[in-house]
């Protein structure tokens, strides 16, 4: 990586690489230099559509590739690990689209892969770069709202899916938890760190993959959280995090936070702290810090975070009766 320049290759060509490929050009120093796909005809497609400088048809011609320093992975979930680990081998490091893997062992493997090579390795959780997150996070550790007594998130989107989807497909890591679940599961383990107690239960489609899924956290300090997550139903998509003297409401779009409302004494004081584009370049941002301070692991998404929330994940569909 050059003092000035990151060159950014990113691996899929799908809608979220798409979104991230549009947001780059806001992050300061960064180039998009090549993308990889299993095919020529895809990756030549989105390089010229998004200005990438090469195209390769291959995962390991893109991890093999000399002007790339790192490499977003945007393929679907169920792809994530064996992409990675062409990354990792190929010496290059790796932003991995979340959830890492579809479960907590290949996730592991990926962390230790990455540490056995001294590569940077990061889930790219971006609600957790959000400069709303963060600073509802830094809220909360100065106590602004005292001590956190519940947690309330949702996420679900309208249905029906037709049985071919993508969210349907059990062999795709398909249903609510994973595409959408994480995102209400990873606010609370920033809001309230790892739980003591888990609770859940699901409705299942006809291919076995979670529909609408409801999850009660308990914790050592005595707040709760209950989440839930469905592909059947769009919910608010908001959150709420109440302390014994205030509350913090985050409107529908929590996980992309603009702005949210500090509500204390019967006062309300919005924080806005709106943006350009998508919100993907705040993950690109934190990569290229990370990579400038040869930093192995991001701060902000740690290693420790990414396999305690696939333990929790581990946990609730085992709960919940689905496996990949």
């Amino acid at each position: 990586m050059t003092a000035q320049t990151t060159r950014w290759g990113i691996l899929g060509t799908g809608g979220i690489a798409a979104t991230f490929a549009s947001d780059l050009p806001l992050v300061p120093g960064a180039e998009l230099a090549a993308v990889g796909s299993r095919t020529q005809e895809a990756a030549d497609a989105f390089a010229t559509k998004h200005g990438a400088a090469r195209a390769h048809g291959s995962w390991a011609a893109l991890a093999a590739d000399p002007d790339v320093d790192v490499i977003y992975v945007a393929t679907p979930h169920s792809s994530h690990h064996a992409a990675s680990m062409v990354c990792l081998e190929g010496g290059k490091s790796v932003l991995i689209e979340k959830p890492m893997t579809l479960d907590l062992a290949s996730s592991a493997q990926l962390v230790q892969e990455a540490r056995t090579r001294e590569l940077f390795l990061m889930e790219a959780m971006w609600m957790r770069c959000n400069p709303a997150i963060r600073k509802i996070r830094e809220l909360i550790t100065e106590d602004a709202i005292g001590d956190v007594v519940t947690l309330h998130a949702d996420f679900g989107l309208q249905g029906p899916f037709e049985p071919t989807h993508r969210l349907r497909d059990p062999a795709l890591g398909g249903g609510a938890l994973l595409d959408l679940g994480v995102y209400p599961i990873h606010f609370a383990d920033l809001m309230l760190g790892a739980p003591e107690t888990v609770h859940s239960w699901a409705t299942l489609t006809p291919e076995h993959v979670d529909e609408t899924t409801g999850i009660l956290l308990g914790y050592a300090s005595g707040a709760v959280a209950t989440l839930t997550c469905s592909i059947s139903g769009e919910s608010r998509n908001a959150a709420t995090i109440t302390g014994t003297r205030g509350r913090i409401e985050v409107p529908p779009g929590f996980f992309n936070a603009r702005s949210f409302n500090l509500i204390r004494n019967g006062s309300v004081e919005t924080f806005d702290l709106d943006y350009e584009g998508s919100g993907y370049q705040f993950e690109a941002i934190e990569v290229q810090r990370c990579l400038a301070h040869n930093f192995p692991e991001s701060p902000l998404v740690p290693h420790t975070t990414t396999l305690e929330i696939m333990t929790l994940m581990d946990t609730i569909r085992a709960e919940i009766g689905v496996s990949y």
